[in-house]
């Protein structure tokens, strides 16, 4: 789902408050009024925005009472800093993807492919192992991007210029690991040469990069 869809569908608290419900139990209309303390007719158009963004389904029991209830897991990221604002969303990945080789700079024990048709408390213990490794990753995504805050603030003061210091970050990054010509530095950065070329032009006249013929290196 796209970010911003469901950042303007989340903004509403009401909403907010229906998912947090549903994600303890199944409810019907009434009992979500009653929880909000807002009329039925108001539930049900909430109901409706969430079920159309797909975030929501509903199943009728034997009295043909409507229950809902979440469909699936959806993960939202929201960064605010002052080296840019971004969102994102993400379902969960497959049980079947392959991380080996994909964490090169995180140590994550995999469990075997029979883990999930273990006893109870097999799946107990590989719960509990799982909220700690989340907690740890959550721990060292805020440290990243405390790091990555730094790291730019040092650009900025190094360059002295209140440019992109992102921008520029990539394409001091992308310098280490290519060749150093500016083709190569848009290869990798993903911008147009000319925009490459212009900024390692400003690099250079910092004494960040040093130019020799067609290939810039960090000085």
């Amino acid at each position: 789902m796209d970010s911003a869809v469901l950042l303007d569908l989340l903004g509403n608290e009401n909403r907010r408050r229906i998912l947090r419900l549903l994600a303890h139990k199944p409810c019907y209309v009434t009992e979500i009024s009653e929880y909000l303390g807002v009329s039925p007719k108001a539930v049900i158009d909430h109901l409706r925005k969430l079920e159309e963004a797909g975030l929501i389904e509903s199943t009728t029991d034997d009295q043909r009472r409507k229950y809902f209830h979440i469909t699936r897991s959806l993960r939202l990221e929201v960064s605010v800093s002052p080296y840019g604002f971004g969102a994102k969303s993400a379902y969960p990945a497959k049980s079947s993807l392959d991380m080996s080789g994909r964490c090169p700079h995180l140590s994550i024990e995999v469990p075997s492919a029979s883990a999930g048709s273990g006893d109870v408390a097999d799946l107990a213990t590989e719960y509990d192992r799982l909220q700690e490794l989340d907690r740890e990753l959550s721990l060292a995504q805020r440290w990243v991007h405390g790091r990555v805050e730094d790291t730019l603030a040092a650009i900025d003061d190094r360059l002295g210029t209140e440019a992109d210091s992102r921008f520029f970050a990539a394409i001091l990054a992308a310098l280490v690991e290519t060749d150093g010509t500016a083709a190569a530095v848009a290869d990798e950065v993903g911008a147009p040469e000319d925009a490459i070329v212009e900024a390692l032009a400003q690099l250079a006249d910092v004494g960040v990069v040093v130019r020799d013929g067609e290939r810039y290196a960090i000085r």
